[in-house]
C-alpha cells in the first residue's frame, strides 16, 4: 500500500487536500444558501401570483355576473323600453360590447372569445405561478444536491484531518487520506454533474 499511495502520506499532499476539502466545502454551503434564498424567493413570488390569479378570477366572475344582466336587461327592454335599454347599454364592458357585435343581438354573446378576453389577467397570472412554483422546485433539487456535495466534502476532510494526527509512517494515515482523495473526488463529481445549472 505504501508503495502505491505512499506519497498521499505526505504534509504537502495531505494539507493541500486538506485545503481543497475545506474551500469547496464552504463552496457548497454558501451556493445550498443561496439555492434556498432563491428557493424561498420564487415561492413567495409563486403565492403572490396565485393570490393575485385568485382575486381576479373572482373581479372576471362579478363581471361576467354583471355583464350578463345588462346584456339581458338591455335585450328585453330594447322594443318597449328604449330609454332603459340605452341605460343598460352604456354599462356594457368592452368585451361584452365586442361579443354583441361579433354574435349578433340575438345571440348570446358569452361566447369562448369573451370568457378568454375576460380571464385573460387570471390566467397570465396563473401561468406566472406556475413558473415561479418551478423555479422554486428546481431551486430545491439544486439546493439538496449542493447538500450532499457538502456532506462528501465535509466527510472528507474530516477522514483526511484524523488522518493527518497520525504518525508519517502509519498505513493508517495513507488509508484515511485515500479515502479523505476519494470524498474529494466523488463530491467534485456530484457538484460537476449532479447539480443542476437554472437558467432564469
Amino acid at each position: 500500500m505504501k508503495k502505491i499511495f505512499g506519497f498521499l502520506a505526505g504534509e504537502v499532499v495531505l494539507g493541500t487536500l486538506i485545503a481543497l476539502l475545506s474551500v469547496a466545502t464552504a463552496i457548497a454551503s454558501f451556493q445550498g444558501a443561496m439555492a434556498d434564498s432563491e428557493q424561498n424567493k420564487y415561492e413567495i413570488q409563486g403565492m403572490q401570483s396565485l393570490n393575485d390569479g385568485n382575486a381576479e378570477y373572482l373581479s372576471a366572475n362579478q363581471t361576467w355576473i354583471q355583464d350578463d344582466g345588462n346584456y339581458d336587461n338591455w335585450y328585453i327592454n330594447q322594443e318597449t323600453n328604449p330609454d332603459v335599454s340605452a341605460y343598460y347599454e352604456g354599462n356594457f364592458t368592452e368585451e361584452l360590447a365586442a361579443a354583441i357585435e361579433r354574435n349578433g343581438p340575438d345571440e348570446y354573446p358569452m361566447d369562448e372569445e369573451y370568457a378568454t378576453a375576460l380571464y385573460t389577467d387570471a390566467n397570465a397570472l396563473w401561468e406566472d405561478s406556475d413558473t415561479s412554483f418551478g423555479l422554486a422546485s428546481e431551486f430545491d433539487d439544486k439546493g439538496d444536491q449542493l447538500q450532499l456535495v457538502m456532506l462528501i466534502m465535509a466527510l472528507g476532510l474530516a477522514l483526511a484531518a484524523w488522518g493527518s494526527l497520525l504518525g508519517a509512517e502509519s498505513n493508517m494515515r495513507i488509508m484515511f487520506s485515500l479515502f479523505g482523495l476519494i470524498a474529494f473526488l466523488v463530491g467534485l463529481y456530484v457538484y460537476f454533474f449532479m447539480v443542476p445549472v437554472i437558467v432564469v
